[in-house]
């Protein structure tokens, strides 16, 4: 896949110490993945799931970190692109912080 704003990613490592090494992990699988349907995505993140937001869009939700957080990404499989949209930590994407703006 083309990551849209990897340099989020690092970001996101640099802000949350506690999570690079799964965040690094996920760059890089999605990076060499080809997924064309979210099956795909789930024989190597079992967890992912599709969310639609408040915009009427629909989101992949992935667990990060053991489950302790939540990176939001749009795909389009027909384009091979993957926009990094949000990353939030499990309590408050349960609290849906955030989730309003996608």
């Amino acid at each position: 896949m083309r990551i849209i704003k990897a340099a989020t990613i690092r970001e996101m490592a640099r802000d949350h110490p506690q999570a690079e090494m799964a965040l690094v992990r996920w760059l890089r699988i999605a990076k060499a993945a080809r997924w064309r349907h979210l099956a795909e995505v789930r024989t190597v993140f079992r967890a992912a799931d599709e969310v639609k937001v408040a915009t009427a869009r629909t989101v992949v939700v992935f667990n990060i970190g053991g489950n302790k957080y939540r990176l939001i990404a749009a795909i389009h499989y027909n384009t091979g692109k993957l926009y990094v949209l949000s990353f939030m930590s499990h309590r408050e994407y349960s609290l849906d912080r955030g989730k309003e703006s996608l």
